[in-house]
């Protein structure tokens, strides 16, 4: 994400919108590609990145907490995309955790 983040700020002028767009695609296939072991971490995971990410998308002036302010703003105006984003992976990992318990118990 903050590869995204950069390249978005870098290529399209820090919009947000696809920012939050990005992040969606990116949520699911961390779901998808976390270990067995390691799916209920997903979706602690993939708002920390999108937290990370946003740092340089927003836009906060100059300075520590003009950054602080940027991504607390961002955090606040981006909500969306960001629960969006931890419902997929949060849906993805439940599925395949189900999916790990059911074999499981077929053997």
């Amino acid at each position: 994400m903050f590869l995204l983040g950069f390249l978005d700020d870098l290529l399209l002028g820090a919009s947000l919108t696809v920012y939050g767009v990005l992040f969606l695609p990116v949520a699911a296939l961390t779901a998808l590609w976390v270990r067995g072991g390691d799916l209920l971490t997903a979706p602690v995971v993939v708002p920390i990145a999108f937290a990370a990410g946003l740092l340089t998308v927003a836009d906060g002036g100059g300075g520590f907490l003009g950054g602080l302010m940027g991504l607390v703003t961002g955090l606040s105006t981006q909500a969306g995309w960001l629960y969006g984003g931890t419902l997929v992976a949060g849906a993805i990992v439940l599925v395949r955790r189900a999916r790990i318990i059911r074999r499981r118990r077929r053997v």
